[in-house]
């Protein structure tokens, strides 16, 4: 069957590219990856949910961008996914960190109803979903935020500023470098080109933790 011929090679190549990151990535885990993409485009054709179209493209674009991040996420923990839009990363970084209790963070109606469906179909019990402004949730809930299309770096970081536990990180996925304006009260402790492959775009991973009280 051609569709059955489609989800195995989406499946191979999310397989292929953790391989070229250099992580390990179980059969199982790559077919939830899948069937998370294959959702998001039957959605995508009447919600509009992501410009990527192409399943594909997904897989580099989302999964493999996603999957970039992975070696500095603390795990087990505690991980807020700031303006989620359908899921990205949280539901792909839940999927291959189980021991990650992630919270995706929006609120447009349908991202969020998105999410919640994926979160159903894949049975994800590590992952919730709150749609809400981030500046309207209780403080110190997290170990770490991280943003990938929320909004500008300084923007991310001052809105969330009371969400992230003592001694926590953001983590900024950013293409250029961006950390213009970013607050005083936030140290820049780490500037990570990223590499992903099959995508030759500029991509960078930057790691905030708030300056410690003198």
């Amino acid at each position: 069957m051609p569709d059955a011929n489609a989800s195995c090679a989406l499946v191979n190549s999310i397989v292929e590219g953790a391989r070229q990151l250099n992580q390990a990535l179980s059969m199982p885990q790559a077919e939830q990856l899948g069937q998370y993409l294959a959702l998001l485009a039957k959605w995508n054709q009447a919600y509009n949910l992501t410009a990527v179209r192409d399943p594909s493209e997904m897989v580099v674009r989302h999964v493999l961008d996603a999957l970039a991040v992975r070696p500095w996420l603390r795990t087990p923990g505690r991980l807020a996914d700031i303006g989620s839009g359908p899921g990205i990363p949280g539901i792909i970084l839940a999927i291959a960190e189980p021991t990650l209790d992630v919270t995706l963070i929006d609120s447009n109606l349908k991202m969020t109803r998105f999410a919640e469906t994926a979160i159903r179909a894949l049975a994800l019990p590590n992952v919730q979903v709150i749609r809400a402004r981030v500046e309207s949730l209780p403080a110190d809930q997290f170990d770490q935020a991280i943003s990938r299309a929320y909004a500008a770096t300084a923007d991310f970081l001052s809105s969330t500023a009371l969400l992230v536990r003592p001694g926590g990180e953001w983590l900024a996925m950013r293409g250029r470098l961006d950390v213009s304006a970013v607050p005083a009260t936030f140290l820049s402790t780490n500037i990570i080109p990223l590499t992903v492959p099959g995508l030759a775009a500029e991509r960078h991973l930057l790691i905030f933790q708030l300056e410690a009280a003198s």
